[in-house]
């Protein structure tokens, strides 16, 4: 049985995505690799901006965009993984 992500592990691998992108990806890969419907991608998306976890910044070609996460964004990182860390520590 595949077990659902929860929204923090959902937060986590789009950020992760980003991030392993060098800090520049645009929104179709971005949506492509982090496995969720166009639907569900976009509520992320918002909340994400809207939390000052990620931003849009202009790339050159045709207007397009490119997604970069904010210090806050590598802040959740750190403290995802440092939280996992302790779950697992624990064996929770």
């Amino acid at each position: 049985m595949v077990k659902k992500r929860s929204k923090l592990e959902v937060i986590y691998d789009i950020l992760k995505i980003i991030k392993l992108h060098k800090n520049s990806i645009k929104t179709t890969p971005l949506l492509r690799q982090s496995n969720l419907s166009s639907e569900r991608f976009l509520q992320y998306f918002s909340e994400l901006l809207e939390k000052d976890l990620i931003r849009e910044i202009k790339s050159g070609d045709n207007n397009g965009k490119l997604i970069t996460l904010t210090d806050k964004g590598f802040k959740y990182l750190e403290r995802y993984k440092e939280i996992n860390s302790f779950i697992s520590e624990f064996g929770l």
